[in-house]
């Protein structure tokens, strides 16, 4: 049976053996399978699909023939890993983190709470639940947010007819006038008429008034520009200053001395520059302390109020000194740092 025809003729000598039966000895044993097998049969030209079937089996057997099954081992269980160092360190950090994260969303809800209570008008209560918050509070800026808060509820409470633990009642007796009476308690002619709505200085035996008990403490903090409000030795509220340009402001524990309305100026040169001036730099009152020159006074130029912008004074609005004004006896603490 002839082995011809029409299928591809493929050579199996010299140069025209095709490339894959010269790439591996393998192949070239399957060629000469191939090639007796065929001469066998009469035939002297494989056909294509001899040639393929052929390679692929020595392929395969010479795979099988260099694959080496490879020495096997005793599976060991690997140790187990030891937590690193930092891992260690960090996990009692991250429960803090946690924590701090629990305790700052309860300020949260409490500072909204607090809000709601000022709508509704309760401001006493507002102002005890302000307190707790800000004795809980470590984050710098919701802490801010309590304390103005918390400043405004104690103006508007003091200088109300409003009851606080700090207030008790007083009976007018014969002889009695708000100067006596302020001496009395140790406050001011101007915060007992602005607690019990009074616009003169006239009041009548057996009237009733209601009167501040308590100590104020002054603190001002230059490097920040600040000044800080105690009653009895709680946060009342806190302010914005400007103080001496160079650090020229002095520093160390003074006392207020005297207390003017509408001051005169007294320049550097010792001219007088009367109230109302353009060039009276001293606002609408004065607080001296007891170190000569220098105080707390209002300012024409609020825009220079946070800065170092004084010439060793501590400069407020007009509107914050004029509750200090009112807040501050003669003999008020006042410590100046740095």
């Amino acid at each position: 049976m002839p082995c011809e025809g029409t299928r591809p003729k493929i050579s199996f000598h010299g140069a025209g053996r095709p490339r894959y039966a010269q790439s591996h000895p393998a192949i070239a044993m399957a060629e000469i399978y191939i090639r007796r097998r065929h001469e066998r049969r009469g035939c002297r030209r494989p056909s294509l699909l001899a040639v393929i079937s052929a390679i692929a089996a020595a392929v395969i057997l010479v795979a099988l023939i260099r694959r080496k099954p490879a020495p096997e081992k005793p599976a060991v269980a690997p140790p187990p890993a030891a937590p690193s160092a930092p891992m260690l360190a960090e996990r009692p950090a991250a429960e803090a983190r946690r924590a701090t994260s629990r305790r700052g969303q309860e300020i949260l809800r409490g500072f909204d709470q607090l809000q709601d209570l000022v709508r509704r008008g309760k401001l006493l209560e507002a102002r005890e639940s302000a307190y707790r918050l800000l004795d809980g509070c470590r984050d710098p800026e919701l802490q801010k947010r309590i304390e103005d808060l918390l400043g405004e509820l104690n103006i508007r409470l003091v200088f109300s007819p409003a009851p606080m633990p700090e207030k008790v009642d007083y009976t007018v007796k014969p002889g009695d006038s708000l100067a006596k009476i302020a001496r009395r308690f140790d406050t001011t002619v101007e915060l007992l008429q602005k607690i019990n709505g009074i616009t003169g200085s006239l009041i009548r035996v057996n009237d009733r008034l209601r009167v501040l008990r308590g100590t104020f403490r002054v603190t001002v903090n230059i490097t920040d520009n600040s000044l800080t409000l105690f009653l009895n030795g709680r946060f009342f509220k806190r302010y914005r200053v400007g103080t001496g340009q160079y650090m020229t402001t002095p520093t160390g524990e003074f006392r207020i001395t005297e207390r003017l309305m509408h001051p005169v100026w007294w320049r550097p040169d010792g001219r007088k520059i009367p109230y109302g001036d353009p060039e009276n730099i001293l606002g609408t009152h004065w607080l001296s302390l007891d170190i000569p020159g220098y105080g707390l006074h209002g300012t024409w130029d609020p825009q220079s109020v946070g800065m170092h912008s004084s010439q060793g004074c501590i400069r407020l609005t007009n509107a914050d000194i004029e509750e200090l004004y009112a807040l501050l006896p003669v003999g008020t603490e006042v410590e100046i740092s740095d």
